[in-house]
């Protein structure tokens, strides 16, 4: 099957110099029919109707909160209509990108910050996947790639610190056991771990910020937002098929194994 005869769905893809977006453009440059999803349902739907005017293939886009089961069931319930009417083809692909970070130190932190950093990061990754993956199970093929960080894997960096890291590294975990529970079911489900990426996030910071970012990578330079577009796309391909349950990391050499 060619992926012109399938959707992806990303959510948190609505930012101009976001990861999110970057993803559901790379997504309809190979051929796929792209969902957006995001908090603001207005955009999602501009931005996916740009995407869709672009590369010529079918978009759509609504509005979708993460964290909230359901805003997440009312989101897929209308993909799924879409794909029921014949503008969509099935849902093929699944890129959990939406997410927030947690820049205030642990003893700063409240339990308000906690929860709602662990809601939008690690609950929205189970409650959007949760939603999707039974139709992937029903077609018999389906590709799942979690956002991560480094974060996760390093302790906190800059941007993200134990709020932050600690839902990355849930989606580690949930990443390699739902691929266990997904063995036979044609669905694969990976996970990504980008360093530091040039971002929106990055906007307004301070000449001594950026060199505490690139100080520590082998590369010497952050990537960009279409470097890991590529990878999620990647993992997304008939290429990737004998891949799942792993982690790949994009941070320039930031972490060795």
């Amino acid at each position: 099957m060619n992926s012109i005869q399938r959707t992806a769905v990303v959510t948190g893809a609505t930012s101009d110099k976001g990861i999110g977006m970057a993803v559901a453009r790379r997504y309809a440059r190979e051929g796929w029919a792209v969902v957006v999803l995001d908090l603001d349902g207005e955009k999602s739907a501009k931005v996916a109707a740009e995407i869709g005017a672009d590369f010529d293939v079918p978009s759509f886009g609504h509005a979708i909160d993460v964290a909230d089961e359901a805003s997440v069931a009312a989101a897929h319930a209308t993909v799924q209509a879409e794909v029921a009417a014949g503008s969509l083809p099935p849902v093929g692909a699944l890129a959990n990108i939406a997410g927030i970070t947690s820049p205030v130190p642990f003893l700063e932190t409240t339990l308000d910050i906690w929860n709602k950093v662990m809601a939008v990061n690690a609950t929205g990754t189970y409650l959007v996947t949760k939603a999707f993956l039974p139709g992937m199970i029903e077609n018999g093929w389906g590709r799942i790639v979690n956002m991560s960080s480094v974060s996760a894997q390093r302790g906190g960096g800059v941007f993200g610190k134990v709020p932050y890291s600690s839902a990355k590294a849930a989606i580690l975990g949930f990443t390699k056991a739902l691929a266990r529970e997904l063995e036979d079911s044609g669905v694969t489900v990976n996970a990504v771990t980008p360093g530091a990426v040039d971002t929106n996030i990055r906007v307004g910071s301070t000449a001594e910020t950026e060199a505490a970012i690139t100080r520590d990578i082998p590369l010497g330079r952050t990537a960009t937002t279409e470097e890991v577009a590529a990878v999620i796309t990647f993992l997304s391909s008939e290429d990737a098929s004998y891949l799942t349950g792993g982690t790949l990391d994009i941070n320039g050499g930031s972490h060795l194994h």
